[in-house]
């Protein structure tokens, strides 16, 4: 079934690595990802990477439409879409694209994300036609029914009751901190959805928005794994290639501005056992100097128990057992979003620690940044961590982390083969640049912090 937000966050923090996937400049590069671009007459990028070492091929399409930009008055709109994907097509009826996967002994899934929402399928080979075929059907013609739509309504609110109004810590932090920290509404807004507009959604509404952005100028295909790309280029060719582009691919303005203030909130939680607290950062531009160095700092907190944050937190003041966080954490990682973005951390303490008292830690931790230039040793600890968080992501045996890289990098940049320079781009990474970044970017008035207190209502 449809991979739920709620999911996402559990594998997040299960996950070793939790912010920065890929390798710094100080390692030479050990790898060469086969890469084909391609783009139809009507607009759909292909991305083929051929590997034969696992019999299997993975294919994932993803749509340039996440909860970022969905509309107004509509929230939760984008998740409750990608459940109507599931939903049958002109030529699969309900579950019959789920049983075609499970019937050949594949796994599927699918995810909503800021910036854009995905399907993959994870096939033997010699199915990889018919499930190009398969997804070629669902965005030529989505069975969209008013049937189809009221029950999707009740899984998707459903899911929040259960994920979130319902849950100890529902939607603390991922949900909370961006709504605080951003300005605009476009980043801003409950994107799981509020109960009452995923009701108001209306079959007209569905319509429009399958129209307008699902359609292959604003898509991605990528087919990995045991294939041969000619043929299978000739397969996207044959059942992608007339469907019609989208004539009204509209986006809003997603941009923030600076944060001159330190932001605070107070949250209650009926059901927490225990008190937590929250922060995060906005982090500069995706693709700056800074963005990279900001990439290595994250490394240099959350990633490890040799990381500032848990060695501090964790290990000398006691506070948690563990402090996750990271870029686009917990609903992503560091490149597969494509706007104005936050760092954030968040850790559930015992009563006696007080919120001052942890973020007075945090702040000395900050301030060293900000002062000192880091030692080469912890430059390199954290480069090292970065290169073992690639390996980990492409070289999944089911080739997903190596899918999602690649048609991110195609969706927002043009350009999957910059999978194979990554290592170059941290070049410009010093501990100069390091400090810099922190003085700007980690500076209190660019801070959101939440503090939740456990217990009804008072």
């Amino acid at each position: 079934m449809p991979m739920t937000i709620i999911q996402n966050l559990r594998a997040a923090v299960i996950a070793p690595a939790a912010g920065v996937i890929f390798a710094g400049a100080s390692f030479a590069a050990e790898f060469e990802t086969p890469v084909e671009y391609h783009k139809l007459d009507n607009g759909l990028k292909v991305v083929l990477s051929e590997d034969h070492t696992v019999p299997t091929t993975t294919v994932g399409v993803y749509y340039g439409i996440g909860f970022r930009i969905e509309p107004r008055d509509r929230t939760g709109f984008a998740h409750l879409f990608e459940h109507m994907m599931f939903q049958g097509s002109e030529n699969l009826g309900k579950a019959e694209f789920i049983n075609l996967v499970n019937s050949n002994g594949g796994v599927l899934n699918g995810s909503t994300r800021f910036d854009f929402t995905n399907y993959f399928e994870v096939i033997p080979s010699h199915k990889t036609e018919t499930f190009i075929w398969a997804e070629a059907d669902r965005m030529r013609g989505l069975k969209i029914t008013q049937d189809n739509l009221t029950n999707q309504q009740g899984v998707v609110k459903n899911e929040v009751k259960v994920n979130v109004l319902n849950q100890p810590y529902g939607g603390f932090p991922w949900l909370d901190l961006p709504q605080l920290a951003n300005e605009n509404w476009h980043n801003a807004h409950n994107f799981y959805g509020d109960l009452e507009d995923l009701d108001a959604a209306t079959l007209e509404d569905v319509q429009k928005f399958f129209n307008d952005f699902y359609a292959p100028n604003n898509a991605v295909l990528v087919v990995a794994g045991d294939i041969d790309p000619e043929q299978t280029l000739s397969w996207v060719e044959e059942y992608f290639g007339d469907i019609p582009a989208s004539d009204n691919l509209s986006f809003p303005d997603i941009s923030e501005p600076r944060q001159e203030e330190e932001k605070r909130l107070e949250k209650t939680d009926a059901l927490a056992p225990r008190p937590a607290i929250a922060w995060a950062y906005h982090v500069p531009e995706r693709g700056t100097p800074e963005w990279y160095a900001m990439l290595v700092i994250d490394a240099m907190l959350t990633n490890g128990d040799d990381s500032r944050l848990h060695q501090r937190m964790v290990q000398e003041k006691g506070f948690a057992s563990n402090v996750p966080g990271g870029v686009n954490w917990p609903l992503g990682n560091a490149y597969n979003y494509n706007g104005p973005m936050i760092w954030s951390a968040f850790l559930i303490h015992d009563d006696q620690h007080s919120p001052e008292t942890i973020t007075a830690e945090l702040d000395a931790i900050v301030d060293d940044l900000q002062t000192n230039l880091v030692s080469e040793e912890e430059m390199n600890r954290a480069m090292t961590k970065i290169r073992s968080d690639l390996y980990d992501r492409i070289g999944d045996g089911n080739r997903i982390g190596l899918v999602d890289t690649l048609a991110v990098f195609a969706l927002f940049d043009d350009n999957p083969e910059r999978i194979n320079g990554l290592e170059e781009e941290f070049d410009v990474v010093t501990p100069e640049l390091i400090r810099e970044t922190a003085q700007e970017y980690l500076r209190s008035t660019n801070r959101s912090v939440i503090t939740l207190k456990p217990g009804a209502e008072q």
